[in-house]
């Protein structure tokens, strides 16, 4: 199956990373980004829409059909934020352009990033990650073809892109000692992006990726 991807977050860390990627996977055919601001990328299978209201996709509809995937790495930190305010941004926007893509395009793949320590079962103590399993609970839910959380830990940042943030340079050198130690916590972008990118031409027991689940998908 070519694979015809929307992709959300493309300006920050994750999202530039999985758009590279399928911008080099020859199983990508073409590639939709939408963001709020201009990304300033250039590629013959890329398409970009700037777009300020993901709360309302009325006008842009109209460009959303016949995509067969979604990779979904828009997100924001909860860092100051009330639990009311994170949720507006975390869950009721992620459900927003879920429920526009499934109706427009039904048999789409829907692929969600959510974090390590996500709280499935909505009741824990961290807020963020309340928000976060409550928003992975209900996409489940929602009647995509197949739907897959990623929940990476440590994301190893790849070389040459323009949106890594800095402690994740401070970071970096650690990489082949935690790798070795923490097999189970750590990933590459790299093999983010594909894993992503596997999950609509090969089967995967799982649903939940952690750190690992995204390595053995990517490298399948």
């Amino acid at each position: 199956m070519k694979i015809k991807a929307i992709v959300t977050g493309a300006t920050g860390m994750v999202g530039e990373g999985v758009l590279h990627e399928c911008l080099l996977n020859t199983e990508v055919e073409e590639v939709l980004i939408i963001n709020r601001k201009p990304s300033a990328e250039s590629h013959p299978k890329l398409k970009e829409i700037v777009h300020l209201d993901f709360f309302d996709f009325t006008s842009i509809e109209g460009n959303l059909s016949g995509y067969n995937a979604c990779f979904f790495c828009l997100g924001v930190s909860s860092i100051g934020m009330k639990e009311a305010e994170y949720n507006h941004l975390t869950y009721d926007l992620t459900m927003h352009v879920a429920k526009t893509l499934l109706r427009i395009n039904p048999e789409m793949v829907f692929c969600y990033v959510s974090g390590a320590g996500t709280d499935s079962t909505e009741k824990g103590r961290t807020m963020w990650a309340r928000v976060k399993g409550k928003t992975e609970n209900h996409l489940i839910g929602l009647g995509f073809r197949k739907t897959f959380m990623f929940r990476p830990a440590y994301i190893q940042p790849t070389k040459g892109l323009k949106r890594v943030q800095k402690g994740y340079w401070v970071l970096a050198w650690a990489y082949p000692v935690w790798k070795s130690l923490f097999p189970k916590f750590v990933c590459t972008l790299r093999e983010l992006g594909i894993a992503m990118i596997h999950t609509l031409n090969k089967d995967y027991e799982k649903y939940i990726l952690e750190s690992n689940d995204i390595v053995r998908l990517a490298n399948d």
